[in-house]
């Protein structure tokens, strides 16, 4: 029971959950015809394989986590599960996901997943402790759930697709460096390079997050300009994007834990609310 709620912790299950109903909003917007039970199975898909990237991280991670008290307790730092069988897990997890996007969907789904693993395990991960263009370089598989649904739906990498990268992408900076503000005593101690500017918590640091967030409202508008959306949309999409500006203002105030935990919690609703709408407004 304890290496079964092991396991269970290495996918990161809200985190995996996430990234899982990303996808399956894309791939509601690529079919024609709504189809729940095949929506489901992209989320399936998708969380199999984001579990297995997030494994790959913690993985590689497991020295430093022993250094941060958020991380401190996980399966890996505390001995609870080996690196084999957290290897095995991976493995397991990850042709799971891609063979089940493969033989349900289409195989460039499949390799656009393969693809994010493989950027998000073994190249964001170890830039970490490099420098923080790590955020941008993560920021690229963050983006993709959306785009892979699509193309799951679809089997074409089209403009619509590259759309809802887009936006998704965009509201990695924010969120990402919102995070690596909370939690950046912790992060220092680990070594990791995640916030922008030198200075860290500065004013630099916050003018930039509210430039991503600023540059995010027009973009949200693109499906609403490409027809992948109607009026209801562009008014959600507006609202929400100069809402979650406004707490960056108040970060650029301040510069305060409090102010960037607010940026923090403000993405965590943007994202959802915004993409439900999309479907929403097709519906």
């Amino acid at each position: 029971m304890i290496k079964a709620k092991a396991y269970f912790q290495l996918i990161k299950f809200r985190l995996a959950l996430t990234v899982a109903f990303s996808s399956a909003i894309g791939y509601l917007l690529g079919v024609q015809e709504l189809d729940w039970t095949r929506a489901l199975l992209v989320m399936v898909g998708g969380l199999a394989v984001t579990g297995s990237a997030n494994t790959i991280n913690q993985i590689f991670e497991r020295d430093l986590d022993k250094l941060m008290k958020r991380t401190a307790n996980r399966p890996l730092p505390m001995g609870v599960l080996s690196i084999t069988e957290a290897w095995v897990f991976t493995i397991v997890l990850g042709v799971f996901g891609l063979g089940l996007l493969t033989y349900f969907f289409n195989a460039q789904a499949a390799a656009l997943s393969l693809l994010s693993l493989i950027l998000y395990g073994f190249v964001y991960t170890p830039l970490k402790r490099i420098s923080p263009i790590c955020v941008a370089v993560g920021a690229i598989p963050g983006g993709m759930p959306p785009l892979i649904g699509y193309v799951a739906a679809t089997g074409i990498l089209g403009l619509e697709a590259w759309v809802l990268f887009g936006i998704q992408f965009m509201w990695q900076f924010p969120h990402f460096w919102a995070i690596a503000w909370v939690l950046d005593e912790d992060y220092k101690k680990a070594g990791f390079k995640m916030l922008p500017t030198p200075g860290g918590k500065d004013m630099r640091t916050a003018f930039q997050i509210m430039t991503y967030t600023l540059l995010l409202i027009p973009l949200s508008l693109l499906p609403f300009q490409f027809g992948i959306s109607g009026k209801i949309y562009a008014i959600v999409a507006v609202v929400c994007g100069v809402l979650f500006l406004m707490q960056t203002f108040y970060l650029m105030r301040t510069c305060t834990k409090k102010a960037a935990m607010s940026i923090m919690f403000g993405s965590f609703l943007y994202l959802p609310i915004v993409q439900i709408a999309l479907v929403l407004d097709k519906l």
